[in-house]
């Protein structure tokens, strides 16, 4: 069977579950290569790593609103810190266009080479700026900076890792593989809030300001370096050389893209703004929240967020394989309609006050995003097609974490500040994925299991 053939099936719903052969034919599924596995732990590495970074700062929000803008408002301060957390998630857009284009033109390989270093520089570059009461306004300026980098480098690497062990993993265990790589991503936050949480604990409240918060961030470069290294020991995928041997000079990956794929694109920009708002919330905003709004302690919501992320770690494979048994599409249903039915209960409980109903809120929280994780992270690679895979995936993907993801911090704080009402954010979790069920139920979302790119 030839590769056209295969992208012609693309229409069909369910296919059996099969595995590629390197010479593009199918056969039902067999044992993982060697390479198909280093495939999976370069990308759950990388995808480690990029989070590291990116939730680092969300886990130091407060540190960064009295060191980096200091004022007499601390709601204030904190939507400055939020701002500036949004900031990357502004350029993470053109980052996916520059990346997902070179992506698909030099290989998947190459360009998570260069994401991975940038993202890692730029977070250690963190670690090392000085504070405002230092350099004063330069302070913050030169936090943007760093925070745009970071947001650049990741709008390649974050769908650059999944497309590249898509591209690699047995069909019938698409859903898995993918979401064993996404579940790296809510590790980060265990392993960054461990060491702030040990560190804060281990100091005087002086020391950790001054110099304490900084070691997290210069681990980001040898982490990087560290990863880079597990990735030169893999190759491309036979599906991506397939595809990029009928490349001409005059292809262009975006205008390909937006010519082939654009209702696709605008599908995945609201499958995946859901979850980008859920894990901001989780990973980012929840740590901060439950200081200033639950009124527990910063370990008290440390210890609490890592048990959640874990958690999540935990079961986002396991709603991966269940995608892989029961569909992409029953998964976002179900797991839309858990979210529209228990974000105000769960954020409720996150601001109760008390640590074990904070612990039981959030985790109600991760249950919901789990069901809905379990579709969502392979859907939106596995609907297009090997050539412009990379870009479509990126700019839609992106364009849903810069929309829905890089705010959520900023609006769950504004919201509580406005109304008063501490399940503010709840609220709004409520009516998005009430929205996004929706229009899963009436756009013609497809089913995408088994496809062949």
């Amino acid at each position: 069977m030839t590769l056209n053939k295969l992208a012609g099936q693309e229409s069909a719903q369910n296919p059996a579950p099969a595995t590629p052969t390197t010479n593009g034919n199918v056969q039902p599924h067999h044992k993982s290569t060697t390479m198909q596995k280093r495939v999976l732990a370069g990308g759950s590495v990388g995808q480690f790593i990029e989070f590291y970074d990116f939730t680092l700062y969300g886990l130091t929000a407060v540190v960064f609103s009295q060191l980096f803008f200091p004022g007499s408002n601390p709601l204030t301060a904190m939507l400055a810190t939020f701002a500036t957390f949004g900031v990357a998630f502004v350029v993470r857009p053109l980052g996916g266009l520059f990346f997902g284009a070179l992506g698909d033109r030099i290989g998947r390989r190459r360009v998570l080479t260069i994401t991975l270093i940038a993202i890692g520089g730029a977070t250690a570059l963190m670690g090392l700026l000085p504070t405002y009461a230092q350099i004063g306004a330069w302070a913050p300026a030169l936090l943007v900076l760093c925070r745009l980098i970071q947001g650049f480098s990741a709008g390649g690497e974050s769908v650059g890792a999944p497309s590249f062990v898509f591209e690699h993993a047995p069909v019938s265990k698409r859903g898995f593989w993918l979401n064993i790589t996404i579940a790296a991503t809510a590790l980060p936050s265990v392993v960054a809030g461990s060491m702030i949480l040990i560190l804060s604990q281990s100091m005087p409240n002086s020391a950790f300001m001054e110099w304490g918060w900084r070691l997290p961030f210069l681990l980001a470069l040898p982490l990087a370096l560290f990863g880079v290294w597990i990735r030169s020991r893999t190759e491309e995928s036979d599906v991506f050389k397939e595809a990029q041997s009928g490349q001409t000079k005059e292809f262009s990956p975006i205008r390909e893209a937006f010519r082939e794929n654009k209702l696709r694109m605008l599908q995945v920009i609201f499958v995946m703004g859901l979850t980008a708002m859920g894990f901001y919330f989780l990973s980012a905003y929840f740590v901060s929240y439950v200081q200033t709004t639950g009124k527990l302690s910063r370990e008290q919501s440390l210890m609490v967020n890592a048990a959640a992320l874990a958690l999540y770690a935990v079961l986002l494979p396991i709603g991966g394989r269940l995608g892989d048994r029961f569909g992409r599409k029953p998964m976002l249903i179900a797991g839309s309609a858990a979210l529209a039915l228990l974000s105000i209960p769960s954020f409720m409980l996150v601001t109760s006050g008390s640590l074990p109903l904070a612990l039981l809120g959030q985790s109600i929280f991760v249950v919901a995003l789990c069901i809905y994780g379990g579709g969502c992270y392979t859907f939106f690679v596995e609907i297009f097609t090997t050539k412009t895979r990379f870009t479509s995936a990126a700019v839609s993907y992106n364009g849903a974490y810069a929309i829905f993801g890089g705010t959520a911090p900023l609006i769950g704080t504004a919201l509580v500040g406005a109304t008063g009402v501490p399940h503010a954010p709840g609220l709004y979790m409520a009516a998005a994925a009430a929205v996004v069920l929706l229009l899963i139920l009436f756009t013609k979302v497809p089913e995408t299991r088994g496809r062949m790119g």
